[in-house]
């Protein structure tokens, strides 16, 4: 058997691998960038895809990659710390199973794990898509064509192949009226500062967060109330021109903002569909299901959803009952986490000077054992199913 992989993210990679690795598919990835991803925000991976990860062997590495963040500090416009959230705390409603890590060095673990048989394409994507009934013929951007038993998209929220298959994006992605950027910056002095905290500012509208990284340079992500729906021609003096006013570090954190090839910029949003294959074509990861950054799961499903289909094309002789099996188990699970996103997205950015202070008083009362627990799992989304369960989860 053979697939055909579009995006080498973290949904892409994690099936190549246990395509070849498992079942033994002659599989290719195309990825329509000319080289791997090197900008992206910290994100904390736990819940399905830890446990897949550890499964596919790769959970080792994912932890020699991570980082030690010991607390979310929130300070306010002047810089003053505000509220504090200990990790550990939020560690402890997860069983521990919880990493920080940069999703770059995510997808960097994932990519080296892949054997080399598996055919790793950089600068090419799908120009054209045939299903033939029995398989599919999909015509590169390079003229060249591959016949393959299943054509998946991996490849994010503004997927070609979805646009290709399913028709244009605007029928299928949500817009949760935010905008989120990520870059890097250096910064001696500021990555000392921020040392082993995830420093986020707790302002009105619009919010910075820090990260120090290992290389001594500074992560940033930045998240915002947008109402306009395409991004600005300039995002670095868009950026600077929304986060302006703000004091303590803010001010030398946009003074280094690089120029816009070097920096991430995008909307936030949800995908929701109907149905997530058809035919010889099926959707895993953002491209079918994303669910944002405000859900905290969105590597962590990626993960797990790429292995619940790999599973299911084990379990069966038939592509067609495997693809059916996978969504009727992963659809109900990346639904919940859409709700609970959406349900944070006044959270997450306050829109008023009353959620602002209702938020700064529930993370007061994180300090508290019972609080903390519970905060702490609406944090992670509540509890989601392991991997057994999901297994068994009657088709």
């Amino acid at each position: 058997m053979k697939a055909v992989i579009c995006g080498a993210g973290i949904a892409g990679l994690a099936l190549a691998g246990r395509l070849h690795n498992v079942l033994g598919w002659q599989v290719v990835v195309l990825e329509k960038a000319p080289t791997p991803r090197t900008e992206g925000c910290m994100i904390d991976f736990f819940g399905p895809g830890y446990d897949a990860a550890e499964v596919m062997g790769v959970l080792p590495w994912l932890r020699e990659l991570s980082y030690p963040i010991t607390q979310a500090d929130f300070v306010d416009e002047c810089g003053r710390c505000r509220a504090s959230l200990k990790y550990e705390r939020f560690a402890r409603t997860v069983g521990g199973r919880l990493l920080s890590i940069m999703r770059p060095d995510l997808e960097l673990a994932l990519r080296e794990r892949l054997s080399f048989a598996v055919d790793l394409r950089f600068g090419t994507c799908p120009a054209r898509i045939e299903d033939r009934g029995n398989g599919v013929r999909v015509t590169l951007t390079d003229g060249r064509a591959i016949d393959a038993d299943l054509l998946i998209g991996a490849d994010g929220i503004h997927s070609a192949v979805r646009g290709l298959v399913f028709g244009d994006e605007h029928r299928y992605v949500r817009r949760l009226g935010l905008n989120a950027a990520a870059f890097t910056i250096d910064d001696s002095d500021l990555h000392a500062e921020v040392g082993d905290r995830f420093v986020l500012t707790d302002t009105l509208g619009r919010q910075l967060g820090l990260y120090a990284l290992r290389d001594g340079k500074v992560a940033v992500l930045a998240v915002h109330r947008s109402a306009r729906p395409e991004p600005p021609a300039d995002p670095r003096a868009a950026l600077r021109e929304i986060y302006r006013g703000l004091g303590g570090v803010v001010p030398r954190v946009l003074e280094r903002c690089p120029p816009a090839g070097e920096l991430y910029y995008d909307q936030v949003a949800q995908v929701e569909m109907d149905s997530w294959s058809r035919g010889r074509v099926v959707l895993v990861g953002d491209a079918c299901h994303a669910v944002s950054l405000l859900s905290g799961q969105g590597a962590s499903l990626g993960i797990a959803g790429a292995y619940v289909l790999a599973d299911q094309l084990a379990r069966t002789c038939s592509v067609e009952e495997a693809v059916g099996r996978y969504e009727h188990i992963w659809r109900p699970v990346v639904e919940r986490g859409q709700r609970a996103a959406r349900g944070r997205v006044r959270w997450f950015v306050p829109d008023s000077p009353l959620r602002l202070r209702v938020r700064r008083a529930a993370l007061d009362l994180a300090g508290l054992p019972g609080a903390s627990r519970l905060i702490g799992g609406r944090l992670a989304g509540g509890r989601l199913p392991s991997l057994g369960e999901l297994a068994a989860t009657s088709p």
